[in-house]
């Protein structure tokens, strides 16, 4: 179980990622930003539930119902995921993506979290 404190450079991204899908008026560039988001907050479960909850208000926004419902089932399983290290790295966290499925970490993101 992971009881680390998220590294001051991975929180300042997540943060900079979650606070740029709020202000952004295009709904690409907020889905692109929360899912980046996403992948940072993967190991620790707060943020990565956190996360999860805003795709989750985003997709409720967008009345997407199947986007609406695939968090769902997101947000119950992403404390517990993270929790116990059982988490796919690189998955975006979007409902049209397999919720165990692993995925290539863009590059600039794999640097945050390997510093």
């Amino acid at each position: 179980m992971t009881r680390r404190r998220m590294p001051t450079p991975v929180r300042s991204a997540y943060h900079a990622e979650m606070r740029a899908a709020r202000v952004t008026a295009d709904p690409q560039a907020r889905w692109r930003h929360l899912e980046r988001a996403h992948i940072l907050s993967q190991p620790w479960p707060w943020p990565h539930t956190r996360n999860h909850v805003a795709m989750f208000a985003l997709a409720v926004a967008q009345r997407d119902r199947r986007e609406a419902f695939g968090q769902v089932v997101r947000i119950v399983v992403a404390a517990p995921g993270s929790a116990l290290g059982r988490y796919p790295e690189g998955n975006t966290g979007r409902a049209r993506v397999g919720l165990t499925e692993p995925m290539p970490i863009p590059p600039d993101l794999a640097t945050i979290l390997a510093g």
